[in-house]
């Protein structure tokens, strides 16, 4: 029975994982033309690379995930190797999470762009679990596809109450909106669900052979209330 779970824990951490993230780093960077209905992959531009090493300096400092134990010098060499090519993806998955959120082009391109440099750059001086900050990554995300698939796409679509208000807000300012069919708003949906996925499958400490998995939010917990306790009694 033991030897299941590790197999299995082993299958969950190697496997899986990996192929979550690079799935969903594909899916990040697909979109399907609004009238060939071709399928067309974007490349992640070079902001989403520096949006990325923000998010990943971001899960260092919060705890999520610890560098000397994911690729220590005591582990073999096929252990780091499957580490840093893991973390490796989840660098991929990120710029394409990213990516899929992201105006492919134009004014709004770049106002979202600075949106995410400016929270990821001022939470790089907060205090983060990996808890919060999971759950401040789904936010963010949350609401960038929301701007983006439910409003910004609006823009494209001729007739649309959302072009009409914001052609006369925005009068004389050239927005350039692709069009993209309503399927890739789903597309994306698919891509930031399995990001999540895979961000929730990370723990702060890989598993070894033979190692049963921690929780190290629950270990924190516990500290936190043995600490409570002791100072009470003092």
């Amino acid at each position: 029975m033991k030897d299941h779970a590790e197999r299995n824990r082993e299958l969950l951490h190697f496997v899986l994982l990996p192929t979550i993230l690079l799935t969903s780093g594909l899916l990040g960077g697909l979109r399907i033309d609004g009238q060939t209905r071709q399928f067309i992959f974007i490349a992640p531009p070079l902001v989403t690379l520096v949006l990325a090493i923000l998010l990943g300096a971001l899960f260092v400092r919060a705890g999520a995930i610890e560098l000397h134990r994911w690729l220590a010098i005591e582990q073999p060499m096929l252990t780091n190797v499957s580490h840093l090519l893991t973390l490796i993806s989840l660098f991929f998955a990120s710029a394409q999470a990213f990516n899929s959120v992201l105006p492919e082009s134009g004014l709004l391109h770049w106002m979202f762009s600075f949106f995410f440099l400016w929270t990821l750059w001022t939470n790089q001086f907060s205090n983060f679990d990996p808890r919060r900050l999971l759950k401040s990554i789904i936010v963010l995300f949350g609401t960038a596809f929301v701007l983006k698939h439910l409003l910004v796409s609006g823009l494209s679509a001729p007739g649309g109450w959302v072009k009409t208000i914001a052609t006369t807000l925005l009068q004389g300012i050239s927005i350039d909106v692709p069009g993209f069919a309503p399927i890739t708003g789903y597309i994306s949906f698919l891509a930031l669900a399995l990001y999540v996925a895979g961000l929730l499958l990370i723990t702060p400490v890989p598993v070894r052979q033979g190692q049963s998995e921690v929780n190290k939010l629950a270990v924190r917990e516990d500290a936190l209330v043995e600490s409570s306790d002791q100072s009470s009694l003092e």
